[in-house]
């Protein structure tokens, strides 16, 4: 089957732009910026205020709601102009996205280049585009309606985070199929073990945005252990009255579980790379095996030391970009030994 490089180069054009927007997603996150622009509108927003007096309007309506009430009352029309800046990019990113979407579909629809399984991925493809743009706006919504409660739900951030995590990856495995079309090099022992790493590593992801969401990456510095040398530490215990919470609201509690479930993910992946060894993969099964390997330790190292040095700016933005490589490498180790 000859495989239509104009779309497989559109889909990977694609991952490399939600990969771009998380990564702007994780500095808006970083820097506060996520609550700046306090309104959604799919046009007249395109661009940021062109003049002094367009952002004082924004500026002024900002002021209205319980970010800039409770947290940044202090800040000038200049610190204002940066945070809009990145909400405003990320969300620039997203109708560039759109339109990178859109456009080419409606070409390769028009000329007939989108065989019937392939335009069904599409408009899949096409409703989880339009979903995550409905989760961004549900996340920030939830920050602007509680005076005391001036910041987004970590739940929604965690949804929003993943989702287009889970986007990305469709995107990848749509691509996949077709540059791979008819090259069948399963490996059926390996499938069931690469495909509980994937939804591992996805697990991994929920956590590591509620971590992001709670801004629990700002206690317990240390590794391999906790603060006072305990492995489970007795703030978990504290914080929440009952298991559940303490592991999905509590900032000790989360980031327990993010720790415990990056051991677990390394565990899979040393599993699946070492029982690879047993069988005579191909030159593009081992490839993949190998980028795990390698992608998973990077993501500890920088990981360890996101914690430690207390969520520097690039680190934290750097351990979220390297999460897209690891579920790069799952989802193509995946669909290799799948299909």
């Amino acid at each position: 089957m000859k495989t239509d490089k104009g779309v497989v180069y559109w889909l990977l054009t694609g991952c490399v732009l939600v990969f771009v927007m998380v990564v702007v997603g994780g500095i808006t996150r970083l820097t506060g910026s996520g609550l700046s622009m306090t309104d959604w509108h799919l046009v007249t927003d395109t661009f940021p205020p062109l003049t002094e007096a367009a952002w004082q309007t924004a500026f002024d309506e900002y002021k209205k709601f319980p970010e800039y009430q409770r947290i940044n009352s202090h800040f000038t029309l200049s610190d204002y102009k940066f945070i809009y800046f990145w909400e405003w990019f990320h969300r620039f990113i997203a109708r560039i996205l759109g339109l990178v979407f859109i456009l080419p579909f409606l070409y390769f629809l028009w000329k007939k280049r989108l065989n019937p399984e392939t335009l069904t991925k599409c408009f899949i493809l096409l409703g989880m585009g339009a979903m995550q743009g409905f989760l961004g706006w549900f996340m920030v919504k939830s920050g602007l309606v509680d005076f005391n409660q001036p910041d987004v739900s970590h739940f929604r951030l965690s949804l929003h985070l993943t989702f287009a995590f889970l986007t990305f990856a469709y995107t990848l495995w749509v691509a996949l199929d077709l540059l791979y079309a008819g090259r069948h090099e399963g490996v059926a022992p390996l499938k069931n073990l690469a495909r509980l790493t994937w939804i591992l590593v996805v697990i991994q992801i929920i956590w590591g945005g509620f971590v992001a969401g709670l801004d629990a990456g700002h206690v317990h510095n240390h590794w391999p252990l906790m603060s006072d040398g305990q492995f489970f530490h007795d703030s978990i215990v504290l914080e929440k009255p009952n298991w559940l919470l303490r592991f999905t609201e509590g900032k000790s509690g989360v980031q327990f579980i993010h720790r415990i479930l990056a051991y677990i993910v390394v565990a899979l992946i040393l599993t699946l790379y070492f029982s690879g060894k047993k069988y005579s993969l191909s030159v593009t099964q081992k490839r993949g095996m190998n980028a795990l390997i390698l992608i998973v330790f990077v993501q500890v190292g920088l990981g360890i030391f996101t914690l430690l040095y207390s969520v520097p700016l690039w680190l934290g933005v750097t351990h979220q970009a390297v999460a897209f490589f690891l579920l790069a490498a799952i989802t193509f180790t995946l669909h290799r030994v799948s299909k």
